[in-house]
């Protein structure tokens, strides 16, 4: 690039920023006016762009989720397979996310954000089209897996990506957008399951990220990750996220002194992992990541349909839906919350009604009777199952993300990522496959186990957790020296 592009506009690399971007007058961003509508207007407009086409990793992954629960009994018929043989079939995209989850890190760290991002959307077509295709069970496992991969990949990347674009006013909005997108994969996966063959829906699943990758051509690579590169176009790429006509120096300045501090220093030894500034962030994305796991909702989700049919729930199906159209309703009431409550405050109010609604469901399945089943107790434990669900997705489903993605210094941003990633997947993987379990030896337990976990979650929130509301990356980082 020729040293007078400033006068006459800047055009940088597609893989970076986007071709269809064009600035002039770089120099002119001082005399800029802050404050103008206009401004935040075009401030939000690429924002919401860029997140709106992040978003359909989100969805990808929330539709990987849904799909097992409306289709277990085509599946299984059409096949021929057995209760394990499905149930293998749904564990195995938790084993695949493990995966994924362990390279998601250094994928990102090498090639950039939107980079993984297409890595991640290729095994999931393939993993769609394998188990579209499938004439036995073999073809459906690996589609499964692969499928998985994608989805492990996707849990870190968005939201470290919408962390490191958004400014830090609009970061927990922005950020809440990653639940909120998953649990609209889920919603769609529930609802077309009610009307569409199993094969036909897992081919509808090819459809989030066969946009995705020609839509990543047009919007920036995360600023930060390209400062870190020691790329210049980190300017460019600021530039057009916080609009054309904002001066952006003092962000600029920010982020170099962010990544210079960070990059005296290029490896981290285990040893200085003892380290206030790199232990507690770490033991913090780690804890709120694996309780939020562990509080037991996938368990619920993955099989809804059995609990219901168990509370004495005539369409089970229907319940499902709701629980799935809850989810959504309230992750976007959530969004709207969290840079006005709080993370700290949504997360405490989300587990204490999560551990209120787990000792009702708890409560009337141990005094329900099996035989009644218009028994009143059964009525308690939908409800209370819908206040569960409430309860996860105002707060513990999308907020632990958000904090992880913003208090990991930038040095072991990828290695501690991964690992809160794989700690989150781990997790999941155990509460899928003990759930089954626990709800035939008992309902009732299960949900009182579950219970405690959220009271332990509480608890974990109010002494250990900080408040990273209005806060830059940067002097978040700066607070744990």
């Amino acid at each position: 690039m020729s040293t007078d592009a400033g006068d006459d506009g800047v055009r940088k690399p597609l893989l970076h920023t986007g071709s269809w971007y064009r600035m002039s007058g770089l120099g002119s961003r001082q005399s800029s006016i802050m404050g103008s509508s206009v401004q935040i207007l075009r401030e939000s407009i690429s924002i919401y762009l860029c997140v709106f086409i992040v978003a359909l990793g989100p969805i990808q992954f929330g539709f990987t989720c849904g799909y097992s629960n409306p289709t277990q009994y085509e599946i299984i018929n059409d096949l021929g397979l057995t209760i394990s043989e499905f149930s293998i079939f749904g564990s195995l995209s938790n084993i695949g996310a493990m995966v994924g989850a362990i390279a998601s890190g250094q994928i990102a760290e090498y090639i950039g954000r939107k980079g993984s991002l297409m890595i991640a959307a290729i095994p999931n077509i393939i993993g769609w089209l394998a188990i579209s295709f499938a004439k036995d069970s073999s073809f459906l496992f690996m589609g499964r897996l692969l499928e998985g991969f994608g989805v492990g990949i996707i849990s870190y990347t968005v939201p470290v990506y919408i962390a490191e674009i958004a400014p830090q006013n609009m970061r927990g909005s922005l950020g809440a957008a990653n639940q909120l997108s998953i649990t609209i994969g889920v919603m769609l996966a529930y609802l077309l399951g009610l009307f569409l063959p199993w094969r036909i829906l897992a081919v509808l699943g090819i459809l989030p990220c066969t946009i995705l990758i020609p839509a990543l051509f047009f919007i920036p690579e995360s600023p930060r990750w390209l400062a870190k590169m020691g790329l210049e176009d980190f300017e460019t790429s600021l530039q057009v996220l916080r609009g054309f006509d904002t001066d952006i120096s003092n962000e600029v300045n920010e982020i170099k002194r962010s990544v210079g501090s960070s990059s005296k220093q290029t490896a981290i030894r285990f040893s200085e992992l003892k380290r206030k500034r790199y232990w507690y962030p770490l033991m913090v994305g780690i804890g709120l990541l694996m309780l939020q796991q562990l509080s037991g909702i996938n368990g619920v989700f993955f099989y809804s349909s059995s609990i219901f049919q168990s509370a004495g729930v005539e369409s089970a199906k229907s319940a499902t839906l709701a629980l799935g159209a809850i989810q959504v309703i309230v992750c976007a009431i959530s969004a709207a919350l969290v840079d006005r409550a709080g993370r700290r405050v949504l997360l405490i109010v989300s587990c204490s009604l999560m551990t209120a609604s787990s000792l009702v469901v708890s409560v009337a399945f141990y005094l329900k009777d099996p035989e009644n089943t218009d028994s009143i107790l059964g009525v308690f434990a939908l409800v209370g199952l819908l206040f569960l669900v409430l309860g996860f997705s105002i707060g513990l489903g999308g907020v632990p993300w958000i904090i992880m993605s913003e208090i990991l210094p930038v040095s072991i941003k990828s290695l501690a990522g991964s690992v809160a990633t794989l700690a989150n997947w781990l997790s999941a993987s155990v509460v899928t496959m003990t759930a089954n379990l626990l709800f035939t030896w008992s309902c009732g337990g299960t949900f009182l186990i579950y219970a405690i976990v959220s009271a332990l979650t509480v608890v974990f929130v109010a002494f250990c957790v900080p408040e990273t509301k209005g806060k830059t990356l940067e002097e978040i980082q700066l607070s744990f020296r």
